[in-house]
């Protein structure tokens, strides 16, 4: 089993959980070093006495994961509102804890990661869908050309403006189709 604790507030501290076998955790261990070439130890101190002492646990159920409840109610609140009802077909898949939203956009007449660089022109950073699908041929399901991660863990007036211009730029993309 693998936990992440990005989701404690601190992303950046690439701070995470493993129960297994001893033998399983070393080797864990050993890609995560190589992989990351010995990333710091700052997250891991700030969580040891939590988990240790249990804290760890009320800490999540009562100040983070409400928090970023109420931030993700809030985007998921904008986009409906930004893209309506009456424009193309998308969807949120169901957020589950992550500070990310998936967006999908079934059909969409461009790749996701051509979606990517119009955003990035306007100044609002995605995460291509096509990323997290490693192994799978380029051409074999489409689904993967059509998501983007979006994260809503900033100020929530600056994810409001970067959603609305997501919705923006899809209902240009099939304007431009039209």
């Amino acid at each position: 089993l693998c936990l992440s604790l990005s989701e404690l507030g601190l992303p950046a501290a690439r701070t995470g959980i493993v129960i297994a076998e001893e033998s399983i955790i070393k080797a864990l261990s050993g890609i995560n070093a190589i992989m990351n070439l010995a990333t710091g130890s700052f997250g891991a101190m700030l969580a040891e006495p939590l988990v240790r002492s249990g804290e760890i646990l009320s800490l999540s159920r009562d100040v983070v994961c409400p928090f970023y409840k109420a931030k993700m109610e809030k985007a998921v609140a904008v986009f409906h509102e930004a893209m309506g009802e009456d424009t193309c077909r998308w969807y949120i898949h169901k957020p589950e804890g992550a500070m990310f939203l998936w967006l999908w956009f079934p059909d969409l007449p461009i790749s996701s990661l051509e979606l990517y660089q119009r955003l990035k022109e306007r100044g609002v950073l995605v995460v291509s869908g096509h990323y997290f699908f490693p192994g799978l041929p380029e051409d074999d399901w489409r689904h993967r050309h059509e998501c983007l991660r979006v994260t809503y863990s900033q100020d929530d007036d600056r994810v409001a403006e970067g959603l609305r211009i997501i919705a923006d730029e899809v209902k240009k993309v099939w304007q431009e189709q039209s």
